[in-house]
């Protein structure tokens, strides 16, 4: 699995985001406004699968997970210091749930909770 990326956010043909916008969805709103085209590299976290906009002003070290030899994001390199901490990165899980699926094996909440059942109130 590739572990780089690439994110362009275009906003030349667009009003692109309000400031106050901009600044609650955690952006530079210099870098997303009206004609601008925001592009960084991004890492793919082994851990839990998400992708990371790589800050090229990052001066502290990133996660690193020997096990995987690959780079994880901030959240799981603090929750991989955890004594309890289990190591399962996202691909096994991913394979472990979709074989499980295949087998019939249902996973999630029971419909129980899902559906409650149905109360029929006769006078």
């Amino acid at each position: 699995m590739k572990r780089e990326g690439y994110l362009v956010v275009d906003h030349s043909a667009s009003p692109g985001l309000p400031e106050d916008i901009a600044r609650q969805a955690g952006y530079d709103p210099k870098h997303c406004g009206e004609g601008k085209v925001f592009e960084a590299a991004t890492l793919t976290c082994s851990h839990c699968g998400n992708a990371v906009v790589k800050n090229p002003l990052r001066t502290r070290e990133r996660g690193f997970c020997r096990k995987c030899d690959h780079y994880i994001c901030d959240l799981c390199a603090i929750d991989a210091q955890s004594p309890t901490y289990v190591h399962v990165p996202f691909r096994k899980l991913a394979d472990v749930t979709m074989n499980l699926a295949e087998k019939g094996v249902v996973l999630g909440s029971p419909r129980e909770l899902l559906e409650p059942p149905i109360k029929i109130f006769i006078p």
